[in-house]
């Protein structure tokens, strides 16, 4: 019986402690979306009264918000792109092949990660600069794919781990060359992981700020250059629906990412039960 109550207050105290940690954590996320709706102009909590009209002014006319979203939804998409190609190519690598200097390599990739974002930004000024590319959203892609392809292949090398190699050395002792098993087994299997990394790519870069402020110029300015400049050289009530629509964007990409795993979960499941039908029928077993 006291071992029943040491583990039910144990229970208890883990479950308050972590609900006191998540609350703190969601605390400043809770604070930015009620701000959104109050219809003080100096953004005050908590809200006196509540309005809508700060989401309207951001497609109001001569608005500066829809040129900033929509450059900094090209440079991700760009920078997505540019993340899975490396990703996909790094991560084989590293996990299908006899790499020599696999260590290097690894340390190599995720190198940006570790680097301060400021002095990988002040670099890749000093290479657009001589270039006359600075304000480019080609320049500002390459640059955010610095920062986005290390999670890109971080998230496909736990994802072609994942795969059980029994699927494709059963591909290959049917006589299915490399391509084929890459295209029919392998990437098939790593869909989920690669849109996962795709979603994660998309949103480091639309978040990104320092390589977008060194990088940008006066007329390609990315939505996070925006809120800051809004935030230092004007009083612009605004950047809390800027906020509060960022922050419902993450949630809705973290729970694409958790529903895309679980049904590649599922599929992979399902084919290691085929796989291993078709071995007990081979050995003139019954498949049940």
């Amino acid at each position: 019986m006291m071992e029943l109550r040491k583990t039910l207050a144990g229970r208890i105290a883990l479950t308050a402690v972590a609900t006191v940690i998540l609350l703190f954590l969601a605390l400043p996320i809770v604070v930015i979306l009620v701000t959104s709706f109050s219809n003080n102009a100096f953004a005050s909590f908590p809200p006196e009264a509540w309005t809508l009209n700060w989401y309207k002014a951001l497609f109001a006319d001569g608005s500066k918000w829809p040129a900033a979203l929509s450059l900094s939804a090209l440079v991700a998409a760009l920078s997505t792109v540019f993340s899975l190609i490396i990703g996909v190519t790094a991560a084989t690598a590293l996990t299908r092949s006899e790499l020599p200097l696999r260590s290097a390599v690894y340390a190599l990739v995720l190198g940006p990660l570790v680097i301060p974002q400021i002095v990988t930004a002040l670099g890749l000024f000093l290479l657009f600069e001589p270039a006359a590319m600075l304000g480019s959203p080609i320049a500002i892609a390459l640059g955010h794919t610095v920062l986005a392809s290390p999670i890109a292949v971080l998230i496909l090398i736990a994802t072609l781990r994942g795969i059980d190699e029994r699927l494709e050395d059963a591909a290959a002792s049917m006589g299915a060359g490399r391509l084929t098993i890459a295209r029919k087994i392998t990437f098939p299997l790593a869909a989920p992981g690669m849109i996962a990394a795709a979603i994660f790519s998309f949103i480091t870069s639309f978040d990104e700020f320092y390589i977008s402020q060194f990088l940008s110029s006066v007329d390609t300015v990315t939505l996070p250059v925006q809120v800051y400049n809004s935030l230092t050289f004007e009083i612009d009530p605004s950047v809390t629906a800027v906020s509060a629509i960022l922050i419902a964007f993450a949630i809705l990409a973290l729970g694409l990412v958790a529903l895309v795993r679980w049904i590649g979960s599922g599929r992979q499941d399902s084919l290691l039960s085929v796989e291993n039908t078709v071995g007990v029928a081979s050995h003139g077993g019954e498949a049940v």
